[in-house]
C-alpha cells in the first residue's frame, strides 16, 4: 500500500516516475503489507507512482533499504522480481541465497539512473559510523547502490541492509519515506520523524518484520531524505536474516540514535554524487504491448490531494462514528465504530485500468450494469494475520477503465484480531459507495 494485494501486478510494465514510496525495508511490518494503495487485487496501477503516497499503509516494508521483497531499484523505477508484497520492493536482497546485491547491479544489468559505487566503499562508511563489532558483508568486490550483511557485537548476529538512491523528479518525491506511518496499517513501537538544520528530513522507526508479529523478528529502520533529493535507507534486525532465522538477540544492535547518526553521516556525500541523474523518460514507460521501441502512450490521470479521503468520509452511512481517518491522492480510509466494534473502510480510485479488466472481472460475483460498468462483490478472509478477520469489497470499473474499489474489514487494523463478526458496512452499502457519481467528479491530472 493497504490490503495485501495478491493480484498486485502491472501488466504493461508501467511503473512510477519516482521512487517515492513504496519500498520495503522492515519486512512485512511496514511496507506494503497493508498498503491501502494496493488494496484489492489489481490496484496495481497504483504502482505507477510506486505507491508513493504512503508506505504507511504497507505492511511489509518501507523502503529503499534493501532487504526486500518483490523487486529491485532501477534508478527511480522498481522492477518486479517475484510476488509483490503490497508494494514492497527492495534495494538489496534478502540473505536467502537468492540474487545477491552484486548480481543485481552488474555493468550488464544496470539501467539508466543506476550507479556503480564500489560496495567496499559503502561498507567502509557503514563501519566508520557504527559501534565496533564483527561485520560480514555480501559481495564486497562488486558495485551498486545497496549492500547487505550481518553485524555481531558479541550479543548475537543481526542482519543489516543499506541502500542509496535518488528519490525522484518532483519536490514531493521521497517524502513518504521519511513520514511516520499510521498504526492502522503499520504496527510499531516507536517512530520519530523531523527536519534537520540543513533541510534534510529523516525518519527512524522501530517495528516488526511481520505486522501480526507471528514471528518475533524486529525490524528497525532509519531513512534520510537530503534537501537535494537523495535517500539513504538503513535497516537492521534482531536475527541473522530478515526472514526464516531464529531470533539471536532481544533487539537489533543499533539504537534509534545510532541509526540516525549512520544515515546522516557526512561521509555518504561523495558516494551519493556517484548516482547519475534519473532519465527524463524511463525506457518503455507507458509503452503498449507490441509497440515499436520508444513508443509511449500518455499516462492516465490520477486524483491528487484530499478529495478521495474527504469523499469517503462524506459517504459514510449515518450512525457510524469516525474514530480515525487518513489517505491522500487516490487512496482514503476511515476507521468507524457503530458501538459494536471498530471497522476499517478504505477506497482506491484509479483511471486507466481498462487493460486489466479481463483479469479483474473474469470470475466471481460479477455483474454488468447498464452502460457497461462492471461490479464485482467479494467476501474473503483477511490476509494480514489478524485472527478472524474478514474482508468485504465492492470493485467497480466503467467501460473507459475508471475503477473504484471500496473495502471493509471487521477490525480497525488488518493485522489485529477481529473486533466484530462482520464489517460495520453491509455489502449493499459498500456497493452504493463504490457506485456513487462523486468519485468521477474529483479533479484528476
Amino acid at each position: 500500500m493497504p490490503g495485501h494485494d495478491q493480484h498486485d501486478h502491472d501488466p504493461d510494465g508501467r511503473f512510477a516516475d519516482e521512487l517515492g514510496s513504496v519500498l520495503r525495508s522492515t519486512g512485512e511490518s511496514f511496507a506494503l503489507d497493508g498498503r491501502p494503495e494496493m488494496v484489492s487485487g489489481g490496484l496495481a496501477r497504483g504502482r505507477r507512482r510506486l505507491l508513493r503516497r504512503r508506505l504507511a499503509v504497507t505492511g511489509g516494508a518501507l523502503a529503499l533499504a534493501a532487504i526486500g521483497v518483490g523487486g529491485v531499484y532501477a534508478g527511480s523505477v522498481v522492477t518486479p522480481a517475484g510476488p509483490a508484497d503490497k508494494a514492497s520492493v527492495a534495494g538489496a536482497p534478502e540473505r536467502t541465497g537468492d540474487t545477491s546485491a552484486t548480481e543485481r547491479a552488474t555493468p550488464d544489468t544496470l539501467k539508466p539512473g543506476e550507479a556503480e559505487i564500489p560496495l567496499s566503499e559503502i561498507a567502509d562508511v557503514v563501519k566508520a559510523n557504527t559501534p565496533a563489532g564483527q561485520w560480514r558483508f555480501d559481495g564486497l568486490d562488486g558495485k551498486g547502490q545497496g549492500l547487505s550483511g550481518t553485524y555481531d557485537d558479541g550479543k548475537g548476529e543481526a542482519a543489516f541492509g543499506i541502500f542509496l538512491a535518488r528519490a525522484g523528479r518532483s519536490a514531493e518525491a521521497g517524502v513518504d519515506q521519511v513520514t511516520c506511518p499510521s498504526r492502522t496499517f503499520v504496527p510499531y513501537d516507536h517512530c520519530e520523524d523531523g527536519t534537520l538544520q540543513d533541510g534534510a528530513r529523516f525518519m527512524v522507526i522501530q517495528g516488526y518484520e511481520y505486522p501480526d508479529k507471528r514471528e518475533e523478528t524486529k525490524s528497525w529502520r532509519a531513512v534520510l531524505l537530503t534537501k537535494d533529493g537523495f535517500l539513504i535507507d538503513a535497516s537492521e534486525y534482531n536475527a541473522a536474516a530478515e526472514k526464516g532465522a531464529e531470533i539471536s538477540r532481544e533487539d537489533p544492535p543499533f539504537t534509534a540514535a545510532q541509526l540516525k547518526a549512520l544515515v546522516t553521516a557526512e561521509a555518504w556525500r561523495p558516494l551519493l554524487r556517484q548516482i547519475p541523474p534519473l532519465p527524463t523518460a524511463p525506457a518503455g514507460l507507458g509503452a503498449k504491448p507490441g509497440a515499436q521501441p520508444g513508443a509511449t502512450r500518455k499516462a492516465p490521470p490520477e486524483v491528487s490531494g484530499d478529495g478521495v479521503p474527504d469523499t469517503l468520509r462524506a459517504l459514510m452511512p449515518k450512525g457510524l462514528k469516525v474514530a480515525e481517518k487518513g489517505g491522500e491522492g487516490q487512496f482514503g480510509y476511515v476507521v468507524v465504530d457503530d458501538g459494536e466494534g471498530k471497522s476499517l473502510v478504505q477506497v482506491n480510485v484509479q483511471y486507466g485500468m481498462g487493460d486489466v479488466a479481463h483479469q479483474l472481472y473474469d470470475s466471481g460475483d460479477v455483474t454488468t450494469l447498464p452502460g457497461g460498468r462492471k461490479l464485482k462483490l467479494s467476501e474473503q478472509p483477511g490476509e494480514k494475520g489478524g485472527a478472524g478477520v474478514v474482508w468485504w469489497s465492492a470493485d467497480t470499473m466503467t467501460k473507459k477503465g475508471f475503477r473504484v474499489v471500496v473495502s471493509a474489514f471487521n477490525t480497525g487494523a488488518q493485522h489485529e484480531a477481529a473486533t466484530r463478526p462482520a464489517p460495520a458496512l453491509t455489502m449493499e452499502q459498500l456497493k452504493t459507495i463504490a457506485l456513487d457519481p462523486k468519485w468521477a467528479k474529483l479533479p484528476a491530472k
